[in-house]
């Protein structure tokens, strides 16, 4: 009989230890981080080398123009006044398994005269920084493996999160 306390104890530990090992599914909470309106505050362009800095650009200094990336639930998203332009341009975005990498099919109209008129400046974007006030990206050649004589040019864009105010 003193056998049956320590059989329970073992028993419910096992129960315990099942229950909690069971595989959990899409417990990010960068989504809902990401979801709403973020201000563009800053964009600053570096040149590399290999992993050396041979420059470091901001751009986006005499805009008044608000700029604002909005990010919804349901994955689409919009971009206001990219690169001090009047239009809004709209797409699709999602996050890469391992939540580290925004991509986006988000088409908007640039001064660059080599892109066309046109680029997708977050088709592949590293997450540097999300939180609840704060995002930053970084796109270009933002891959980990480089090669020590290639030139290679990131943007990092800097984002503040706007509040939804309520219409009256």
């Amino acid at each position: 009989m003193k056998r049956t306390p320590l059989l329970f104890f073992l028993f419910l530990i096992s129960i315990a230890l099942i229950v909690n090992s069971c595989k959990k599914d899409n417990l990010s909470h960068i989504p809902g981080l990401l979801a709403g309106n973020w201000q563009l505050a800053s964009i600053t362009v570096t040149n590399y080398v290999g992993d050396a800095q041979v420059s470091l650009d901001t751009l986006n200094q005499t805009c008044e123009d608000t700029q604002l990336f909005t990010f919804n639930a349901d994955n689409s998203c919009s971009y206001t006044n990219f690169q001090c332009r009047s239009d809004t341009a709209k797409g699709r975005w999602s996050l890469t398994a391992n939540k580290l990498f925004l991509t986006s099919d988000l088409v908007c109209k640039d001064t660059t005269k080599a892109s066309g008129g046109t680029s997708k400046p977050f088709e592949n974007t590293k997450i540097v920084t999300l939180g609840n006030y704060s995002l930053v990206l970084e796109t270009g050649d933002v891959e980990p493996n480089y090669s020590a004589t290639k030139k290679r040019r990131i943007m990092r864009y800097g984002f503040i999160r706007q509040k939804v105010t309520a219409t009256q």
